[in-house]
C-alpha cells in the first residue's frame, strides 16, 4: 500500500500536472470503485483543479465550487499518466481523470477490488476521511508521547493505526522500529522516555529521507512503479538477507496478511520474536535465540541433529585416549 513518502511523491507531481487545469470527465472502467453518489459525478465536469493533497493514505484532488475527489489505492491501486483518451487494460481499469495535457488511470491490479473514489462536497466532507492520527512529520514531542501512550499496543500496531499516526504503513513501520532499535512487538506504555525519543526522531528521519529519495528516483512526469519493497531497506522484505548494520540475517513474524521484519541483534537483543502459526506448530522445537536458529539451521544442511554433534564431540577425547599404547 503506498505510504506517506509515496503518497507525498504522486501529489506533488499530480499538482504539477493538473492544477488550474479543467477536469473534462471521469470515464469509470470499474463502477464498483466509486462509493458515494451525492452529488453525481458528473458534477465535476469541467471543474478546474485548485490542488492535490494527501490525507492519510489517501489523495484528495480539489475542485471549483468545494468538489473534492477522495482517492484510497489500497493495496494494489497505482495511477498513470498517459495520452489524453487513453483506456487502462481491462484487467485491472478502474477509472480514468481526463484533462486537457493527459489522462491519470487508476489501475488495481488484484482481483479484490478495494480501491474506492469519492466526490463530496465542502471542507466537512473531506473532514470526514480523516482518521484523527497525527502527521508524525510535525507531531512534536509532547503530542507524540500522549499519542503513542494513550492505547496499549505493539508498536508495530501503533506505528500502522491510523487513528493514532497518519501515512505510516507496513513496510516504513519496520524500517523506523530497526532504525530506532525497538522490537515490534513492545509496548508502547513500556517505553520510556529515550526509547520514545528514539522512536519519534527515527519517524522523523526515515519519512523525510523516503521521501527525499522518492523525489529524486520518480521519472518525470510521474511516477510510473510505487512499491514497498526498495533495495535500499534495512528489514522490509529483505527477510533472509543481511542487516545492513550488523549482518545478522532478518527475521519476520507473519499474522495474517501483515508481517513484521526486523533484526534479532539490532532490535531484540537477539531473541527471536515467535510466530503465531508456526511457533504453536513447532512447538519447544522453535528457536528461541540466534545461536538455537543457527543450530536449526545446521541441521537442515547436515542432516545431523546438533544434539548428535555435540555428544560425536564429546566422545573422540576419549576414543582417542583408548588407541593410545599402553
Amino acid at each position: 500500500m503506498p505510504e506517506l513518502p509515496d503518497l507525498v511523491v504522486y501529489a506533488e507531481r499530480l499538482a504539477a500536472l493538473v492544477a488550474g487545469q479543467p477536469l473534462e470527465r471521469v470515464r469509470l472502467f470499474n463502477p464498483f470503485v466509486l462509493r458515494s453518489y451525492e452529488p453525481p459525478l458528473s458534477a465535476v465536469e469541467g471543474r478546474g483543479v485548485l490542488g492535490v493533497q494527501r490525507l492519510g493514505k489517501q489523495l484528495v484532488i480539489g475542485l471549483e465550487r468545494e468538489l473534492f475527489l477522495v482517492l484510497h489505492l489500497m493495496i494494489s491501486g497505482r495511477l498513470l499518466w498517459r495520452p489524453r483518451g487513453t483506456a487502462p487494460a481491462r484487467k485491472v481499469g478502474a477509472a480514468a481523470f481526463d484533462f486537457p495535457n493527459g489522462s491519470l488511470l487508476l489501475t488495481e491490479a488484484s482481483t479484490k477490488k478495494r480501491a474506492s473514489l469519492y466526490l463530496v462536497e465542502g471542507r466537512d466532507g473531506v473532514a470526514s476521511f480523516d482518521r484523527g492520527g497525527i502527521e508524525p512529520l510535525d507531531a512534536t514531542e509532547e503530542q507524540f508521547t500522549r499519542v503513542l501512550r494513550s492505547e496499549n499496543h505493539t508498536l508495530k500496531r501503533a506505528l500502522t493505526d491510523p487513528r493514532l499516526f497518519s501515512g505510516i504503513g507496513n513496510a516504513f513501520s519496520d524500517e523506523i522500529l530497526h532504525r530506532a532499535r525497538l522490537s515490534p512487538v513492545a509496548r508502547s506504555q513500556s517505553l520510556d522516555a529515550p526509547a520514545i525519543a528514539r522512536l519519534r526522531a527515527a519517524c522523523r528521519e526515515t519519512l523525510r529521507e523516503w521521501t527525499d529519495r522518492l523525489r529524486r528516483q520518480t521519472p518525470d512526469p510521474f511516477p510510473e512503479k510505487v512499491t514497498a519493497l526498495h533495495e535500499e531497506m534495512a528489514v522490509h522484505g529483505r527477510f533472509g538477507q543481511a542487516c545492513p548494520v550488523c549482518g545478522t540475517r532478518i527475521q519476520r513474524i507473519v499474522h495474517a496478511q501483515n508481517e513484521a521484519n526486523y533484526c534479532p541483534t539490532c532490535q531484540t537483543d537477539g531473541r527471536l520474536l515467535a510466530d503465531r502459526a508456526l511457533s504453536r506448530l513447532l512447538g519447544t522445537d522453535w528457536p528461541r535465540s540466534l545461536e538455537q536458529l543457527e543450530e536449526h539451521l545446521a541441521e537442515r544442511r547436515t542432516g545431523t541433529p546438533q544434539a548428535d554433534v555435540h555428544a560425536e564431540r564429546s566422545r573422540e577425547p576419549r576414543r582417542r585416549a583408548a588407541k593410545r599404547p599402553r
